[in-house]
């Protein structure tokens, strides 16, 4: 995630001088809180939270079972990180579900926070889960909210319930309900107007929907690349409606990141999702333990995991175990596996999950060649006839000059391609020799 980028840099700076230390001091414990606290303080972290975390990381630090231990810096850095966790909000914080449906859950936030979109988001993670969800468009103020909300419908073939020319979201939200249940859909997501700040008028309204559908959950759609004003709002929210759940918007955005480490603790609110950019698939639920993880660099193979599993076809996963079985894997094959995983999302976020690859190792010249060199891996297979991807035997020079022509490539970058390719099924081949490797 780029909001946490900076952040993450140098706070991996600081605590991993304490790696390769067989002895640690309270001077070197309290020397990397001086850097820890300045990295949050620039993270635009509240200074409160700021000072209290850098309190309660210092006092478990300097305890004699840390720096009498045979490995004090390992201690250290895992005391960061347990600090890190609580601060994030300790454990994952799941959407709670109505004993009698439907189940409503109402969507507030500022206009442009990206609530409509996120509505849609979040009623597609609940379809996966066997959820009968229908989208309700209560932002009558908006220009073009509701056919944005229509748009994001269709596109997820997921209902979007509205009233024509109706000016009193009151009434869609009951009128909905009322379709609902008719219709039984078990859930229903209600898309609520928006200001560009915090008015009386907003509030009043959206108290006005509270009391008139009973949600199971108030979910406040908060921009994270707002900084503390996002903290702000979040207060003021819970103080005049009451709020259930956080999700953070625009994760994948150019910020410092004090918001989403500054907004549970001082809320007492907790984060349920992250939207990590713009697409209707790029949201995941928030986990602090596995965010903090990824801050400090240690990965996240657990939400790879995820990822993976979500991004490819079981049924097509099998197919390619027998290929590669058989050493029958091709290029046509392999252009597939990519395609697949494309849809994990940008190769920058990915390598935060994997244990020593984060970005804040790898340089953004880094991440943009592995982008690069993955679309051009891409536009030579294309260019590829069927019969030359499935048989790369027959690639004769005359064929690799047309296949390099028509990529915008050249017969070097092809001759490369090939020799990987084939290096990498002879490693497949031996892995499958492997027992237990799944192969």
């Amino acid at each position: 995630m780029a909001i946490f980028e900076g952040l993450s840099g140098k706070l991996q700076t600081a605590i991993n001088r304490l790696k390769g230390m067989s002895r640690v001091t309270e001077k070197d414990i309290k020397d990397i809180m001086r850097e820890v606290k300045l990295s949050l303080l620039e993270a635009d972290v509240s200074f409160k939270v700021v000072k209290e975390f850098i309190s309660n990381v210092s006092e478990r630090a300097v305890g004699a079972d840390v720096l009498e231990s045979l490995s004090p810096g390992q201690q250290v850095i895992k005391i960061v990180h347990d600090e890190l966790v609580t601060l994030l909000g300790g454990t994952q914080s799941s959407l709670t579900v109505s004993s009698k449906p439907p189940t409503i859950y109402m969507l507030v936030g500022l206009q442009g926070s990206g609530k409509t979109t996120t509505a849609g988001k979040l009623a597609n993670v609940l379809r996966k889960k066997g959820k009968k969800p229908l989208l309700v468009a209560c932002d009558v103020y908006r220009p073009a909210a509701i056919d944005q909300l229509k748009v994001i419908g269709g596109q997820l073939s997921i209902p979007v319930f509205t009233i024509e020319g109706s000016k009193k979201p009151v009434e869609i939200a009951k009128k909905a309900i009322e379709h609902a249940e008719y219709m039984f859909y078990d859930t229903i997501l209600i898309d609520t107007a928006g200001r560009l700040q915090i008015d009386e008028e907003m509030m009043n309204e959206l108290v006005d929907i509270k009391k008139t559908v009973r949600p199971q959950e108030i979910l406040l759609v908060v921009d994270s690349m707002t900084g503390q004003v996002a903290v702000d709002v979040a207060e003021a929210f819970k103080e005049k409606i009451g709020v259930d759940g956080l999700i953070l918007t625009k994760l994948d955005g150019d910020t410092r990141g004090g918001a989403a480490l500054s907004v549970k603790k001082v809320t007492g609110t907790s984060i349920k999702f992250a939207c990590t950019g713009e697409k209707l698939n790029e949201i995941e639920p928030f986990f602090p333990d596995r965010m903090a993880s990824r801050i400090l660099g240690m990965g996240d193979v657990l939400s790879l995991i995820e990822k993976a599993q979500e991004a490819f076809d079981d049924k097509q996963a099998d197919e390619m175990e027998k290929k590669f079985r058989k050493n029958d894997f091709n290029l046509e094959d392999f252009l597939d596996q990519m395609r697949q995983m494309k849809k994990m999302g940008p190769l920058g976020s990915l390598l935060q999950m994997i244990p020593g690859l984060s970005k804040a190792k790898l340089t953004d010249d880094d991440v943009a060649n592995g982008e690069k060199e993955l679309k051009k891996t891409e536009a030579i297979i294309c260019s590829m006839t069927l019969k030359e991807r499935r048989n790369p035997d027959i690639l004769s020079h005359t064929r690799r000059i047309r296949i390099a022509k028509g990529s915008g490539t050249t017969v070097q970058d092809l001759n490369k391609l090939i020799k990987n390719f084939e290096e990498m099924k002879k490693m497949m081949k031996n892995m499958k020799n492997f027992k237990g490797l799944g192969i």
